[in-house]
């Protein structure tokens, strides 16, 4: 991840509350990230662990009951969190486009899928000229593939399978071509194979454009092949983040390393798989110290009533929110040196997976 020129979106300090039954609660609390042009985050975590809450919060798509308390969403040097309504509806679909999980929720069933990939042609460039709206419309659904487009165009979502609705989903959402796409699990719904396309197609249309993607998953697999950074959620905020080959090789945060203990990987079938014990607290249940504190292995009473600082190290490519991490970076005695590729963990004298099986 580089940090020597402007991201093209950055967040700082977001904190998101929501209002139900409970009272108030924090949904996102202190997230920080940010995305590089051409590049692609992984925003990885359990269900519950404010991923897309995240992703509404930059896109200023908040439920009515939510209110973003602090922060801000930088977008080209932009706060996007100070936009008015109509300005930031431009800037919505226009430069910055958001893929859901369920093509069938983004999709409307009773407009054909022609209508619905014109509107954002007519909506955010004025174009009315029908003839134009077709050509534009056959040409968008034939960039992501759609069989037999020009013929397609009245017919209406549930005539196609799960995997081409996803991707007239996209069409829409590349058919102005935005600098930034955010895909919430866009591939959760699908099978295996189709997994497969739908993210060959996204990685070829951010290429073609050097698009940055803001990619949501739990699939830390989808995410190795995927993206390039990652951000590891738990309890609404980011535990870890860096270069993703890196934070997963040399995990530092104890989620991090428990996360990966229990994915399995062909060709280490001796390996056993163990789960990370206990659940995620609920919204109004976070403890006062680190929220991972209850499930994790290695937490102190420091752990339990502090919630930790963030520690940075490799000149601020890798970050961590952890005690144990800043324990063993202090006692390696040379922060300051360390090598790509290079782990707390390593430094202290412990491998990654050690840590990994201290952990689960």
């Amino acid at each position: 991840m580089t940090t020597s020129s402007a991201p093209l979106l950055e967040a700082r300090h977001l904190s998101t509350m929501l209002r139900g039954k409970h009272g108030v609660v924090t949904a996102v609390d202190n997230v920080s990230l940010r995305v590089d042009a051409g590049r692609s985050l992984a925003l990885v975590g359990e269900s519950g662990s404010g991923k897309s809450m995240t992703c509404n919060t930059l896109l200023g798509l908040l439920p009515s009951n939510g209110r973003l308390v602090q922060g801000e969403v930088l977008y080209k040097g932009q706060d996007l969190a100070k936009l008015p309504r109509r300005a930031m509806e431009k800037i919505r679909g226009r430069e910055i486009g958001m893929i859901l999980q369920d093509a069938m929720t983004s999709l409307n069933p009773l407009m054909t899928i022609g209508d619905q990939v014109a509107e954002i042609f007519r909506v955010h460039q004025g174009i009315r000229d029908k003839a134009e709206l077709r050509r534009l419309c056959v040409e968008v659904l034939e960039r992501v593939k759609i069989p037999a487009a020009r013929e397609r165009l009245d017919s209406y979502p549930f005539q196609f399978s799960g995997g081409m609705r996803q991707r007239v989903s996209i069409a829409i959402n590349i058919a102005l071509s935005p600098e930034l796409l955010i895909c919430d699990e866009p591939t959760t719904a699908l099978d295996v194979t189709v997994q497969l396309q739908i993210l060959k197609l996204l990685r070829e249309l951010q290429q073609q454009r050097n698009m940055a993607l803001i990619f949501v998953t739990h699939d830390l697999h989808l995410a190795s092949q995927f993206c390039d950074d990652v951000a590891i959620m738990y309890g609404g905020r980011i535990v870890e983040a860096g270069p993703i080959a890196d934070v997963f090789a040399h995990p530092a945060h104890p989620y991090t390393a428990g996360l990966l203990n229990a994915v399995p990987s062909l060709g280490h079938y001796e390996r056993r798989l163990e789960a990370i014990p206990g659940q995620q607290p609920g919204l109004a249940d976070w403890p006062e110290g680190c929220r991972f504190a209850p499930r994790c292995q290695l937490a102190t009473e420091q752990c339990r009533t502090r919630y930790p600082d963030w520690f940075e190290w490799q000149s601020g490519e890798r970050r961590s929110a952890c005690w144990e991490t800043v324990r063993m970076l202090s006692a390696s005695s040379a922060s300051e040196t360390h090598g790509a590729g290079e782990s707390p963990a390593t430094r202290a004298g412990c491998s990654a997976g050690q840590i990994r099986r201290e952990v689960a």
